[in-house]
Parts: C-alpha cells; structure tokens; sequence
C-alpha cells in the first residue's frame, strides 16, 4: 500500500510467522553449554582452573545463540581442532540431555500451541547441530510440536548473528510474504541481531536465558519480555494497534 506521499506502509496482514530460539527461551538447559564446553575443552587438554579455561569461558558466555562450530573457531583456530571441539560438544551435551537435565520454560509449550491455534507458522532454531537437537526435542516430547525446526546446517552453515535462519524458514514455510510480518523471539543479544537482520517486524527479547534487558535492547529487540509466555498476548496487541516496527521499537 503505498501513501500520498509515494512512500510504501508497514502492511497490516498478521505476524504469521514466529521463529523462536530453544535453549533459553524456550527450553529451560540449567547451564549445560558451559557443562559441555568444559568437557570439551578438556578433551582438547585444557585444565578446569587454568586462566586459559576461564577466558574461553568467558567467550562461551558472551555469544550464547552463536553457532557452536563458530564459537570453537575461533576459540582453537584451526579447522580440525575446531570439529573435533565441536564433536565432543554435542556429546556431553547430548548426554546431559539424557541424562533429564531439560525442561520446558514455564508456559513455553502452551504459548506455541496458541500460536498455532491462531493460525500461525511457528518455527523453532538454535545453534546446536541437528544430533542435539533432535536428542532435545525427542527428550521433551516435542516431535511434531511445531512443522519445521532449523539449525546452522539447515540455512547453509550460518547460525545466528547471521539471518539465515530466519530467512530459511521465511523461504520455507510460504507463511508470510513480507518479513516484516515476522516474528523473532530469543533470549540472547545474537538472536536480536539475527532478527534485526532479517528485517522483522517484531524481535522480541525474553528474560529466561542468557542476557538481560540492557544488552537485548541495545542489539535491537523491539520489546523485552519477562517469557515467551508473553509472546501470544504481544502479537496481539501488535496487530490490535497496526504498529509498523519503527513505532513497536520507539515503544519498546
């Protein structure tokens, strides 16, 4: 629709498409990734309570929501060092997971199915390897919760900051046809920027993972919210009040 002005408005068609992130906004892991990094890194030779351990630490911490093979390139530089990190990952991982360490966030389930009861595409993503992710969502019974689920390999080997799988699952669901009628939701300052990036309309941060409200609005969530418990009741009052996303970012 264009104006008189010949500029072309925000469309008002639904948020149809809603991509979430898993481990942290809606999956509750209890701290495993540092578990498994640490078994990781020991694997490759690092002691506990060695400086070096502390600093690679650090760096997991600080790009929580980046794609794991990522985070192990730069942490080991070369290429098979950085695999086999990786390798040694997922397993710990996986087998924390086995081991029952995981739940559902508090309301997380409930929240995706009235999404989907109101006719939205939901879409689940994260930065773990396909292997992790299934071993997740077989342990929290979440098979056929939601029609497509993403990791970095699925979107061409980027994960998040990177859009791609935003896009991806923009390009595979048909759901919406203006991404600016998507939905990002995660708990970390690269899932804001991945949905920043991926030009949609809504990019919600959430309080149950990794980084708190200062560090999700500064990397460009439009909003900040307690859980993705809130998200359904968000979109609602989005779509009630026809917000383009410059106005939803200055309100938020």
């Amino acid at each position: 629709m264009t104006s008189p002005t010949g500029i072309t408005d925000i469309p008002r068609d639904p948020y149809n498409l809603v991509v979430l992130d898993m481990a942290g906004t809606t999956v509750a892991d209890g701290g495993l990734v540092e578990q498994a990094f640490s078994a990781a890194a020991q694997r490759l030779g690092a002691q506990p309570q060695s400086v070096e351990h502390a600093r690679q630490l650090a760096y997991v911490r600080a790009t929580m929501g980046e794609s794991k093979i990522s985070v192990f390139r730069h942490l080991f530089g070369d290429e098979d060092r950085a695999q086999y990190a990786n390798t040694a990952f997922e397993e710990a991982y996986g087998e924390l997971v086995d081991g029952g360490r995981i739940a559902p966030l508090p309301g997380a389930r409930e929240a995706v199915e009235r999404l989907a009861a109101e006719g939205r595409t939901v879409v689940l993503t994260t930065g773990f390897a396909r292997t992790t992710q299934h071993a997740i969502l077989t342990a929290l019974g979440w098979q056929d919760l939601v029609p497509l689920t993403l990791c970095p390999a699925d979107a061409g080997g980027r994960g998040r900051p990177f859009p791609d799988m935003v896009l991806a699952a923009f390009l595979r669901t048909g759901a919406v046809d203006d991404v600016r009628r998507i939905v990002v939701a995660g708990d970390t300052s690269y899932d804001m920027l991945s949905g920043v990036r991926s030009g949609a309309g809504i990019v919600a941060g959430v309080l149950t993972g990794a980084h708190d409200k200062d560090q999700l609005a500064r990397h460009g969530a439009t909003h900040v919210l307690g859980s993705v418990a809130e998200l359904p009741d968000l979109i609602a009052r989005a779509e009630a009040a026809g917000l383009p996303a410059a106005a939803a970012r200055a309100e938020a």
